[in-house]
């Protein structure tokens, strides 16, 4: 078995934890989101999604599970999870053993479409690429040009309409059915109950976030759920 095929099978069946603080959350910076990623090792994670150079180095320190590695460039365009080959550079250059990025169809920032970026990325910097994306046309194209991992992240994040609360179980089914590599479920897991039913539609693994990594989102949620009359 390949040094990739391994990795790539030491995520099957696992939970994929997110620790992300952006700027203005007090979790915010690579010691904050070391702690947050080692915490989340010590709890079972099988992988870590890990975002930006900084935040990659530190938790790289401290954790031994792979870290799938993005880079997040805002104010760029519609997409902002690694949308180029110099971002993706970066991330790797800082221990990340995937590439995480935006595969959708949306206008991107760089010459590159996001599926000559997959074979690029493949093809030159030796890593395993995870697609983000938002529909099967975007899954099958990324497949196809050698993505590893396909996930659902995107789902419900590329219209104008408004986000979903729940998990696209939909697109989950429609992916494993269509295409013949590892499909990750991302995307408003909030409950175990939904963990388990994205494995049973055949998720090979989930991602997690702000659901446990999160304690401003998680406190704001709980304190909608609480009537007027008790908030005192």
């Amino acid at each position: 078995m390949t040094r990739h095929a391994a990795l790539i099978k030491s995520l099957m069946g696992g939970l994929i934890v997110s620790c992300q603080a952006r700027a203005g959350n007090p979790l915010h910076g690579p010691v904050h989101m070391a702690a947050m990623a080692l915490a989340a090792e010590q709890g079972g994670a099988a992988a870590l999604r890990i975002q930006g150079e900084d935040d990659i180095r530190a938790v790289k320190e401290q954790c031994s599970r792979p870290v799938i590695g993005i880079r997040k460039v805002f104010g760029a365009g519609p997409v902002y999870i690694t949308p180029t080959f110099a971002d993706a550079a970066l991330i790797v250059e800082a221990g990340a053993d995937i590439v995480a990025l935006d595969a959708t169809s949306r206008p991107r920032s760089g010459p590159e479409s996001a599926f000559e970026l997959i074979r690029r990325i493949r093809g030159e910097l030796g890593v395993p690429v995870m697609a983000d994306v938002d529909s099967l046309a975007a899954g099958q194209a990324a497949a196809a040009a050698g993505a590893e991992l396909v996930a659902t992240t995107l789902s419900g994040y590329t219209s104008d309409d408004a986000v979903p609360s729940s998990p696209d179980f939909a697109l989950l089914e429609h992916l494993w059915s269509a295409i013949n590599v590892p499909i990750i479920a991302e995307g408003r897991f909030w409950e175990p109950r939904q963990v388990e039913d994205a494995f049973l539609l055949g998720a090979s693994a989930v991602v997690i976030g702000t659901a446990v990594t999160n304690p401003m989102r998680i406190t704001e949620r709980f304190v909608r759920s609480t009537p007027a009359h008790a908030q005192g």
